[in-house]
């Protein structure tokens, strides 16, 4: 990935928490963090990666509000970003968080384990 794009990704990734957190109101969509943003070299498309907070119904919900809502978003960053052209918008699930917190169960049950 190229600087310019890593630069565009970081820029993208502050607007779009601003945008998603406050703008949006759609009621599907809940509480969700942006927790990176991956910009192909030539600027076309950029992949959003959400952590969402909540069962599995929840995430496919906020999924459906954010792809009803992708036009908004991407002219919303088209008007904060100065580009000349937005890149295209996917969002995908952050599945590092589930991840990483699952590691972290893992390591709290061992632990109980050990002191009893």
């Amino acid at each position: 990935m190229s600087m310019r794009a890593t630069r565009v990704g970081e820029q993208m990734k502050k607007e779009l928490g601003d945008i998603l957190g406050r703008k949006l109101k759609d009621p599907r969509i809940g509480f969700l963090t942006v927790t990176d943003v991956e910009v192909s070299g030539d600027l076309q498309i950029a992949k959003v990666y959400i952590s969402v907070l909540g069962d599995e119904k929840k995430r496919e919900e906020t999924l459906k509000g954010l792809a009803k809502a992708k036009g908004y978003i991407r002219s919303e960053i088209g008007n904060r970003i100065r580009l000349r052209k937005t890149p295209e918008l996917q969002f995908e699930f952050d599945e590092s968080v589930d991840y990483g917190n699952r590691i972290e169960s893992l390591i709290a049950e061992l632990n109980t384990k050990d002191h009893e």
